[in-house]
């Protein structure tokens, strides 16, 4: 049986980087509108598990945005280049030309855009005009492995064919600075801007490529306002429910479990695992769940600290940092895992 080949997988971030204490003290001082206990805040984005983030825009220019039509437009421009530009150096990364890709899919939440975001990046980029394209809208942070999914769906189906995923989020333009809720307060010391590509082609011999073997979503029952984004006249208004750790808790280890055993393997047969790093407890409970060690979730957690929660592509830069700073062992296994609004999971089986 014919399997997909990840070729490349390639994260980037845009140019203007901060320390956690600079982001906060910003925030508290001219992005923030409201009554606020400032001591909250601040004790929220000291336990987010992040050190550094990346911004879209220079740190004092976010005060002066007005209204979702300006943050939309900034998404839209500021997406395009940053998508394009990891795409770019993703098929560098690949060996291939722009020419040789038959699929794009292209993932983000914190925008909106019509023609959409693969449109903008595959004329920009010049891509073939009869290139497939298909926009991910909405998934959130489970993006990055569903996109792995689909690019896997359809690479079955077409061997020889090379298929592209782009994910882009410029989280840091959905933040309100009206909003004092306890859902606003964390999403703003959680999440940051960032954006990274897969390559991948279909059939042929795996001639040392990372494979995925399978993949697996699971969509969970009554749980719509777990994760989500309201749309308000001052744009996406983020909601995080404190339930996620206890879903994860109730829900994962039977999912990967039973997915699993459609292979005749379990957990132990797992020898490196890419996690989303979603958060200091989500991280925790994918663990607890699992039976995982610290090892298991160190480059996850490195990431979070490293540029915080990248939302979609925050799991693609787990992989990436993973397949460079600890090359699994040829043949070992590897189960790529993300959480999104739906509620929702997916789980991708690899092989290295």
């Amino acid at each position: 049986m014919t399997t997909t080949q990840i070729l490349a997988v390639h994260g980037t971030l845009p140019p203007h980087r901060y320390s956690q204490d600079e982001i906060t003290d910003a925030f508290a001082e001219f992005i923030l509108e409201g009554d606020l206990d400032e001591r909250v805040l601040r004790r929220l984005h000291a336990h987010a598990g992040v050190e550094h983030r990346n911004l879209t825009l220079p740190i004092e220019q976010y005060a002066d945005l007005q209204g979702f039509g300006q943050a939309n437009d900034l998404f839209i421009e500021h997406a395009v280049d940053l998508g394009t530009r990891t795409l770019e150096e993703a098929l560098a990364h690949a060996g291939l030309a722009v020419a040789d890709v038959d699929l794009l899919v292209c993932a983000s939440t914190t925008g909106l855009t019509v023609p959409p975001l693969e449109g903008r990046i595959a004329s920009r980029l010049g891509l073939r005009p009869d290139v497939r394209r298909v926009p991910l809208v909405g998934l959130g942070c489970v993006a990055g492995a569903a996109g792995i999914s689909l690019l896997d769906d359809h690479l079955v189906g077409h061997p020889g064919e090379v298929a592209a995923l782009v994910t882009v989020e410029l989280c840091s333009l959905t933040v309100q600075r009206e909003d004092t809720s306890m859902a606003n307060l964390v999403a703003s010391g959680l999440f940051g801007d960032g954006a990274a590509a897969v390559i991948a082609r279909g059939g042929g011999d795996a001639d040392g490529h990372v494979e995925v073997l399978d993949t697996r979503s699971r969509l969970y029952p009554d749980s719509e306002r777990t994760m989500a984004f309201d749309v308000s006249d001052r744009g996406l208004q983020v909601v995080l429910d404190a339930q996620v750790p206890d879903i994860v808790d109730r829900h994962l280890g039977e999912d990967v479990d039973s997915f699993l055993a459609e292979h005749d393997l379990t957990r132990e047969d797992i020898g490196w695992w890419v996690c989303h790093p979603g958060g200091p407890k989500v991280v925790d409970a994918v663990g607890d769940a699992l039976g995982l060690a610290e090892d298991d979730v160190a480059v996850t957690r490195e990431s979070l600290a490293r540029v915080g929660n990248l939302s979609s592509a925050s799991v693609l830069h787990v992989l990436a940092d993973t397949l460079r700073a600890r090359p699994p062992r040829p043949g070992s296994r590897g189960l790529l895992m993300a959480l999104g609004p739906g509620f929702c999971s997916e789980l991708v089986l690899l092989r290295a």
